[in-house]
């Protein structure tokens, strides 16, 4: 009854992900070939490992049983195949990151280029998106979070700027207009650019000086979704429509054209920069471990 070990891997991939479309994105083969794995296996060991319907794919008792005692087994398998690595001249293979857009955008065009000439036998597949995701179950070897999104029982390693700032501009035009706050709590009675999670929660607005923390909860005509949307309310910003809060780093281009003028400065919120995380095993596959080696010896950023 002995199972191939393809199916067994194809399995977890599906059960993990909770569907063959994510399950193949984790993976990288085809849903179908997912589908006819899992097929061939359930027909092998006679017995139902996954229970499907149109809208979710869940394992039964048995999947269940089976993923927890496979799940361990397969990393094994993995490290085992990965100290051949060892004895390449250069580590090679692939390197999948999950990471928020904001790193995608701020943080990883500084590192990734040097990282991909120093080993060019690496690839890298970076996910950028701003749920909050299991990096392991998305088929991702790490990830990149903010200190309060990270996952129990990783390790954290420093990755960018140590420091950031949120910052608030406008257009001239629309400051014109409408006027300059002086307080956060002016913005109540403005046009703001909001943001929206992929949960449904709202951004926050949090402004800091001298120890005094203020939120406010402004309105406005524009609200888009983090990350992927977040070019449309900076371009909204520019055309006069309201004001917005976002990343220094994402707004200082704009700033520095002159095309957004600063609202608040004093009140701007510093934060602790994103960190690599990854799970705390005893094996690091060679390209995680060649990319933790590479920040950890050029730290980018303040």
């Amino acid at each position: 009854m002995a199972a191939d070990l393809g199916d067994l891997a194809a399995f977890v991939a599906v059960a993990r992900a909770g569907g063959f479309r994510d399950g193949a994105r984790a993976s990288g083969m085809s849903a179908s070939g997912l589908s006819e794995a899992v097929r061939r296996l359930e027909t092998r060991l006679g017995v139902r490992l996954l229970n499907r319907t149109t809208r979710s794919v869940v394992a039964t008792e048995a999947g269940l049983r089976l993923l927890e005692r496979l799940m361990p087994a397969l990393g094994e398998v993995e490290a085992a195949l990965d100290v051949v690595n060892g004895f390449r001249d250069r580590p090679a293979g692939t390197l999948r990151l999950n990471v928020p857009v904001s790193a995608a955008r701020l943080v990883l065009p500084r590192i990734v280029p040097p990282f991909l000439a120093a080993y060019p036998d690496i690839c890298l597949d970076v996910v950028a998106e701003d749920g909050f995701v299991d990096v392991l179950a998305a088929g991702c070897d790490a990830g990149i979070r903010y200190d309060d999104r990270l996952e129990q029982d990783m390790i954290a390693v420093p990755i960018g700027p140590r420091a950031q700032r949120f910052a608030t501009a406008a257009s001239r035009a629309y400051l014109d207009r409408r006027g300059r706050p002086e307080h956060p709590r002016d913005l109540l009675d403005h046009a703001c650019l909001r943001g929206r999670f992929a949960s449904g929660a709202m951004t926050a607005w949090e402004f800091e000086r001298d120890g005094d923390i203020v939120r406010v909860d402004p309105g406005g005509p524009l609200i888009v979704r983090v990350g992927a949307a977040t070019d449309l309310a900076v371009d909204a910003a520019i055309a006069g429509t309201g004001i917005i809060t976002l990343f220094e780093d994402w707004l200082r281009p704009h700033i520095d054209r002159g095309m957004l003028e600063p609202v608040l400065e004093p009140w701007w919120q510093t934060f602790s920069g994103p960190f690599l995380y990854y799970p705390g095993r005893r094996y690091l596959p060679a390209p995680l471990r060649a990319f933790v080696d590479f920040i950890n010896t050029t730290r980018v950023g303040p």
